[in-house]
């Protein structure tokens, strides 16, 4: 069971409509809050994206990336520094928002899967996923610039391995807390 399962027993497809766009909403947000840096931005986003899959589960937290994507490819302005069009789902980040959906995905399958309580658990079901980002973002990366694959390595991984690992144990810390106020309260 995972904590939005815990939290809102209905599945009745309102409910997961809402938590799809709440979700999306808090990755459009999370993209807002960026450190310009070229050619990839640092953003928050891939925090949401580990607490959304964490509390989702797989297909929810996969299908909420769907429809940020969709939003974003619209005209929204929710990629990082409000961004919208499908162009960026082409160019140099693209892999990284491509990317996006798998991360979820397997963050939400690697909590189906047992790694649902305890911090250390969580802390790994959000830190796999989102060192696994990197192959997809950095590809997109060398393909679209041409850049060496050693450039975009450089360019588009190290200066985010930090902060991912800083980012994993975050969203650990958030959701373990999640599970433990429910306990509290029931």
């Amino acid at each position: 069971m995972t904590l939005s399962q815990a939290l809102l027993p209905s599945t009745s497809l309102p409910t997961r409509i809402a938590m799809i766009l709440a979700g999306s909403l808090f990755i459009a947000l999370s993209a807002q809050a960026s450190v310009p840096m070229f050619p990839v931005p640092m953003t928050l986003q891939t925090l949401a994206i580990s607490i959304v899959g964490l509390a989702f589960g797989a297909r929810l937290a996969a299908a909420t990336l769907i429809a940020y994507l969709v939003e974003g490819a619209m005209g929204l302005p929710v990629f990082a520094d409000g961004k919208a069009g499908a162009m960026a789902l082409i160019g140099p980040t693209g892999g990284y928002l491509w990317g996006f959906v798998a991360m979820a995905w397997m963050t939400g399958w690697m909590v189906e899967r047992g790694f649902d309580r305890g911090l250390f658990r969580l802390f790994i079901a959000a830190l796999i996923p989102a060192a696994l980002l990197f192959v997809p973002g950095v590809a997109m990366l060398q393909v679209v610039t041409g850049m060496s694959v050693g450039k975009a390595i450089v360019l588009g991984a190290t200066p985010f391995l930090l902060g991912g690992v800083v980012k994993a144990a975050l969203a650990a810390l958030v959701v373990a807390g999640g599970w433990s106020v429910l306990r509290k309260r029931g």
